[in-house]
């Protein structure tokens, strides 16, 4: 078993229980209300300009073109989400300006950036990976033709092409060869913090 399947098996627990969020089911069935999935929209954004910095770490102390390309790809496919997000704001008419960062966000946030600028490269991936994988899982786990209003949001994170970027990034950890009891930490801290995130987006 690779690192990353062993790091996403050993976290099912919170998984299952992002899974079985309210929030996520709400989603799932289509019946979450709309001003909830704005705030949530406006917190993603602001979070997703975070993942796309902690990137742009990575990337500029890659030290092979290989790795280098695909923190590319990488940095591109949060281009692709911001994108999402802009169309739900413009035609929701969500106010993405000034967006006043919860708490939740913020820990998720700076978790991401600290580890981005101070550690290795096993670190920010093993940061990182837990959010790419857990919503492609979320997108394949949900139904998009009972999601209603929120389709293109599972349609989104069920396409191939993000199971993809997920993957890549999987790959990144993976040749770290680091299965450190610090990397699992990592991995299991930004888990957390996705279940945070949704408690978060839920109850504000």
């Amino acid at each position: 078993m690779t690192l990353s399947a062993r790091l996403w098996s050993e976290n099912t627990d919170v998984t299952a229980q992002v899974l079985d969020h309210p929030f996520v089911r709400g989603i799932g069935d289509g019946s979450l209300p709309r001003e909830l999935f704005a705030g949530y929209v406006a917190q993603d954004a602001f979070f997703l300009e975070s993942f796309a910095r902690a990137y742009a770490f990575a990337l500029a102390r890659s030290t092979d073109t290989a790795t280098l390309l695909t923190l590319a790809d990488l940095l591109a496919g949060v281009r692709d989400e911001l994108g999402l997000h802009a169309s739900y704001a413009e035609s929701w008419g969500i106010d993405m300006s000034g967006v006043a960062p919860w708490s939740a966000t913020l820990a998720y946030t700076e978790f991401l950036l600290a580890t981005a600028a101070i550690q290795g490269p096993a670190a920010v991936y093993a940061a990182m990976t837990p959010c790419m994988r857990l919503y492609a899982w979320l997108g394949q786990s949900l139904d998009p033709d009972t999601a209603g209003p929120y389709t293109q949001w599972v349609q989104t994170y069920a396409d191939p092409g993000f199971e993809a970027l997920a993957t890549q990034l999987e790959t990144l950890l993976d040749e770290q060869h680091a299965d450190t009891p610090a990397v699992h930490a990592t991995y299991r801290r930004a888990m957390q913090l996705e279940l945070g995130f949704f408690e978060a987006a839920f109850t504000a």
